[in-house]
């Protein structure tokens, strides 16, 4: 199945960069283009896209704003945000992601790199690199954000205990074969725990049940004397 991407950026010439690297993959294929937030929610609404690669900082509607507008809509459900910046610790990716982005990647990422990050967010996975987001984590997603919360307490208990352990293995940045190996499971019964927690909470995607697990206070961020290096 061929994964539709609409891509966001206010700068034309990345865009037209963008669309012939997404254009050469045999599963991939742009569908529309915007240049700002506002067109970016517009278009996501007329072609429905499986993924859309949102520059963060745009004119007018910026990346976060368009985040949060496409996925509140029931009817965009499907449709999932691959953010763009490139400042990787930026607080405007924390809101982003809290918003219901599936992931980031820095604007250096090489071409194999995006392409992947696309298939990943599109497969609704998380992108989120453990050494690339724990400064990110333990800054601005273990802070509340008490204007709009994502989870009630309520929500948060009704997950079993194996639920739980697989949440937390998950927002310490295991993937589901890593947990498998954790608790001797199969990555089957891991993933099945990861959807039904993720139901359970109303989220998006694997990203979001990230975040709603630091800010619930479900998963506590591990204290750290300074930020770690952006390293791969």
């Amino acid at each position: 199945m061929t994964i539709r991407v609409l891509l966001a950026d206010d700068q034309a010439l990345l865009r037209a960069t963008f669309r012939i690297l997404i254009d050469s993959a045999d599963d991939l294929t742009v569908i529309a283009e915007a240049a700002d937030g506002r067109e970016a929610v517009e278009l996501a609404e007329a072609h429905r896209p499986d993924v859309v690669v949102m520059d963060i900082r745009m004119p007018g509607t910026d990346g976060v704003a368009a985040t949060a507008a496409i996925c509140s809509r029931p009817e965009l459900a499907d449709t999932h945000i691959l953010v763009l910046t490139t400042f990787e610790n930026d607080e405007n990716v924390a809101k982003a992601l809290r918003a219901g982005a599936g992931g980031f990647l820095g604007k250096g990422v090489s071409p194999d790199v995006l392409l992947a990050g696309i298939r990943t967010v599109a497969a609704g996975e998380a992108l989120l690199s453990p050494t690339a987001t724990r400064a990110l984590i333990t800054r601005f997603l273990a802070t509340p954000d008490t204007d709009d919360p994502l989870v009630i307490p309520d929500a948060v208990r009704t997950l079993t205990d194996r639920e739980r352990e697989v949440v937390t293995l998950a927002a310490h940045g295991r993937s589901n074969a890593q947990i498998a190996d954790r608790l001797v499971l199969s990555p089957l019964t891991v993933r099945s725990h990861i959807q039904r927690a993720m139901t359970k909470l109303d989220v998006r995607d694997r990203a979001q049940l990230v975040v709603v697990a630091y800010q619930s206070g479900l998963v506590k961020p591990r204290p750290t004397t300074s930020d770690p290096p952006d390293t791969p």
